[in-house]
């Protein structure tokens, strides 16, 4: 529940916007999309680095570096305090003194941008910004112009927002906590009238004590579409059909690989870098038909949240070639499978993947696609739940489609005791026993090294890191290209 005290943020009066945690994906988008609608931002923030302090600064916007009481003067309108800020920063602890109006960027997001809208949220453990990504260009393909704000940078567009003059606003739909003043899951906050759910495991260990509360979540999340809404569900994952089994009133539109759904998977092959798949499809129709697509995404798990903004277009009225334009001329996201480059005969590619299922499937999808090369699989442990020992038995078999792993040590930030840890030399053993090689690295410089000394012309190497991964994937490729010139 909230402990927010409700001050009275009356929109037509803001004019002045302070953002506290400005320099985040989510809270730095937040403030462009803002600026872009006239309104004057600042905003303060302790880690201050680029892509997204280089945006802000581009757009004149003033980032303050630190967080202290006098960044509130002068006086904002409104102080919008992103879920990186705790009740015990000093300027947070001003700011509850004061008697400025204050919200999250969830709430925020709201008020400014989804009330006039209609919503389309996508949610769900994975795929999200991706298939948020796609969605977005399919609309923007087909003439609708949606509004975005999704947690990745499209390679289309260039940034992870867009303000949009259509009806539609896409939103990825997470289901983190809002604000210190709000523990509530982000996603309640967003009005949804279209949801696209594309799975439910587990996650966010540190916010929720055990799958049922993440369930809860989702269940009250999917109990605010409307009765005239729609949401489009993996029926192959049965946390979601469970969790439906219990929402009555929407329209339900079903993907998956077992027959009776909207669209169900058939088959697809990989040939010269694209997929070809092809799907029975029955929106709006009592007969099945069937369709064949083409794309340069990789992996099962690709072509599922593909399927699913196919349902998507279908309810919206874009036809199948529309969406297939769509596709042909969709670039992906940066750090999603993202090709940083080929030097020296070495394919470098960038991902986000931490949960377990997202490391064992991006590696899968990218073997896949590359059957013929050695792949490395190159991944630090760092978000707030992979440092956890909860996903152990679930990291010692996600590498299995990995020819060779490289682990590195996850920081130590002092908030877990030892026996909350996850045991990353447990994880090497175990891997090892296979016949695998394996190896784990105590820091950046020592792994980037190695990778240097051990690649060879046709090896891929995986990096896959919640966060900067110290630029390990650009540092690598500009070091290939230097020992290709030798």
């Amino acid at each position: 529940m909230t402990d927010h005290d409700q001050r009275t943020m009356v929109r037509d009066t803001v004019r002045n916007i302070h953002m506290m945690g400005i320099c985040g994906m989510g809270m730095g988008s937040l403030a462009l999309l803002l600026q872009s609608l006239g309104y004057h931002i600042r905003g303060s923030d302790e880690n201050i680095y680029p892509p997204m302090s280089t945006q802000l600064r581009a757009k004149g916007i003033e980032i303050i570096e630190g967080y202290r009481p006098e960044n509130l003067v002068p006086r904002p309108d409104l102080v919008i305090v992103g879920n990186v800020i705790r009740k015990t920063n000093p300027e947070a602890e001003a700011l509850i003194r004061s008697d400025i109006p204050y919200c999250s960027m969830a709430e925020a997001l709201k008020e400014f941008f989804l009330r006039d809208k209609s919503p389309v949220v996508i949610a769900g453990t994975h795929g999200k910004s991706t298939t948020s990504t796609l969605a977005t260009w399919v609309m923007i393909t087909a003439g609708l112009d949606p509004g975005a704000f999704i947690g990745a940078v499209s390679l289309n567009w260039g940034s992870s927002y867009r303000i949009g003059s259509g009806k539609y606003f896409v939103v990825e739909g997470d289901e983190y906590d809002t604000a210190f003043f709000d523990k509530t899951s982000k996603f309640f906050h967003y009005l949804p009238r279209i949801v696209i759910l594309t799975s439910v495991e587990f996650d966010h260990a540190d916010i929720f004590r055990d799958f049922k509360m993440v369930k809860n979540a989702f269940e009250k999340f999917l109990k605010q579409v409307p009765d005239d809404g729609v949401i489009i569900a993996n029926w192959s994952d049965e946390t979601v059909k469970e969790l439906l089994s219990g929402v009555k009133g929407p329209e339900v539109l079903k993907f998956g690989e077992q027959g009776g759904l909207d669209s169900v998977l058939r088959s697809y092959s990989i040939k010269d870098g694209k997929t070809m798949f092809d799907i029975e499809y029955s929106l709006g129709s009592d007969q099945m038909r069937n369709e064949t697509f083409i794309t340069g995404l990789y992996g099962r798990h690709n072509l599922f949240n593909i399927m699913s903004v196919r349902l998507l277009a279908g309810y919206l009225g874009i036809s199948k070639d529309e969406f297939q334009r769509a596709l042909d001329t969709f670039r992906g996201l940066k750090r999603r499978q993202e090709i940083v480059g080929e030097a020296d005969g070495v394919l470098v590619i960038d991902d986000f993947a931490h949960h377990p299922t997202a490391v064992r499937e991006t590696i899968s999808a990218i073997k896949e696609s590359h059957r013929k090369r050695r792949l490395l699989a190159v991944f630090e442990p760092r978000s707030n739940s992979s440092r956890r020992k909860i996903f152990q038995n679930e990291y010692e078999r996600a590498f299995n489609d990995a020819d060779v792993v490289c682990i590195k040590e996850p920081p130590e930030r002092g908030d877990l005791r030892s026996d909350e840890k996850l045991d990353t030399r447990k994880i090497i053993d175990t891997i090892q026993k296979s016949g695998k090689e394996t190896y784990l690295f105590e820091d950046f410089d020592t792994l980037l090294q190695f990778l240097l000394d051990y690649t060879v012309k046709g090896d891929v190497v995986l990096f896959m890191s919640n966060g900067a991964f110290d630029l390990l994937p650009k540092r690598l490729f500009e070091y290939l290209v230097k020992r290709s010139m030798k």
